[in-house]
């Protein structure tokens, strides 16, 4: 089911009170606009008209994969979605960015509540910000001037269901295959900011069997990484 509101606060902050009062699993959110939208670890998420804001919820069941690892199945999708659309190259950065030749497209944020998962979804369609200090850009920019939001989220809605399933029926594994196939490369220099401030530099390596990112030491030695900011340097 796909709804539709011409602006609100956040579409996670709204599919969260959906869950409450019972939603089902396979609900969408849409808004034309959000006034306060948000990406991870509470940062301001800009959302003027035109580009895609939504939000999705799965019900965790007792055989499902680890939940986090949503994220992967929500990234396999968004990228299934954008990458043919671009003219640049569109990868995947772990956690939860696409990109697309090294400038942001697309984040994800996830939120739990009770058996649910909340899972946002911005892509910059229409247009971008130009005043950020990173790189950033939009599908109008990259040459996908007749991209419309509506038409995309029907789209992404079934590229989700696709992955949802493989992740249900097969586990994690065919998911992280198709998500190391379209992420950085093995060997991409990054900086990872921990939540706790701690900085860490090394070289991705892989994603273990739970999603967490590998990163591969000066010394020799790997490192899980289990959250935080990466800067690929």
């Amino acid at each position: 089911m796909l709804r539709f509101v011409e602006e609100t606060g956040s579409t996670n902050a709204d599919m969260l009170a959906l869950v409450e009062q019972g939603a089902p699993e396979g609900t969408w959110l849409r808004a034309g606009r959000q006034t306060g939208g948000r990406g991870r670890m509470g940062r301001v998420w800009e959302s003027p008209t035109g580009n895609l804001y939504c939000s999705t919820l799965v019900r965790i069941g007792p055989n499902d994969p680890l939940p986090h690892t949503l994220a992967l199945v929500t990234a396999n999708a968004v990228h299934a979605l954008v990458a043919p659309l671009c003219a640049g190259q569109a990868r995947i950065k772990w956690p939860n960015d696409l990109l697309v030749d090294g400038a942001k497209i697309a984040g994800i944020l996830l939120e739990r509540v009770g058996d649910a998962i909340v899972i946002g979804i911005g892509i910059n369609v229409a247009g971008h910000p130009t005043h950020l200090d990173r790189s950033v850009t939009s599908l109008a920019a990259q040459g996908a001037d007749d991209a419309q939001a509506g038409a995309l989220l029907e789209r992404l809605a079934q590229l989700f269901a696709h992955w949802l399933a493989i992740w249900r029926a097969q586990g994690l594994d065919p998911v992280r295959t198709h998500w190391l196939l379209n992420a950085h490369p093995t060997g991409t220099a990054m900086r990872v900011v921990q939540p706790d401030g701690e900085v860490v530099e090394g070289a991705f390596d892989t994603l273990d069997r739970q999603g967490m990112l590998i990163l591969r030491l000066a010394n020799g030695q790997s490192r899980a990484i289990h959250a935080g900011d990466i800067i690929l340097t």
